[in-house]
């Protein structure tokens, strides 16, 4: 694995030619893993990705920030998590849905995933009132 111009090139000498990945794809499987895992309420974003989202178009990569150094590749997620889940089980679920994900997808190791919980989502009590009107 070799970074060049903020592409991964991998290393794979196979005579048919080279394949390069962008961190956005990383981005994108990572934040599809996390996703994926119960306790998740959210990814967080930025006020541009909030806009995009609301015209229609689905942000995944929101809430991960990929680092490629020459130590290899650091993700950090930033995730709001469900009320009474508990913290530290979700993120060790999170770390290795993304680590098993890129390794499926990539076959790249990731030296870091690092997990920040940025916020706690309540229950609703729109949820709740939709609910009792519906019986």
């Amino acid at each position: 694995m070799k970074e060049t111009n903020n592409l991964l090139e991998m290393n794979e000498n196979n005579g048919l030619g080279k394949v390069e990945i962008a961190p956005e794809v990383i981005e994108v499987i990572a934040g599809i893993a996390a996703s994926e895992i119960e306790g998740v309420a959210s990814m967080r974003g930025n006020f541009a990705a909030g806009v995009v989202e609301r015209l229609g178009k689905k942000n995944h990569g929101k809430g991960v920030k990929v680092e490629l150094n020459d130590d290899g590749i650091v993700i950090e997620v930033y995730c709001v998590m469900i009320f009474g889940v508990s913290i530290p089980t979700v993120a060790q679920k999170i770390q290795d849905n993304i680590r098993q994900a890129l390794l499926n997808m990539t076959a790249l190791e990731v030296n870091e995933v690092n997990i920040h919980v940025v916020g706690v989502q309540f229950e609703s009590k729109t949820q709740d009132v939709d609910i009792d009107q519906e019986m």
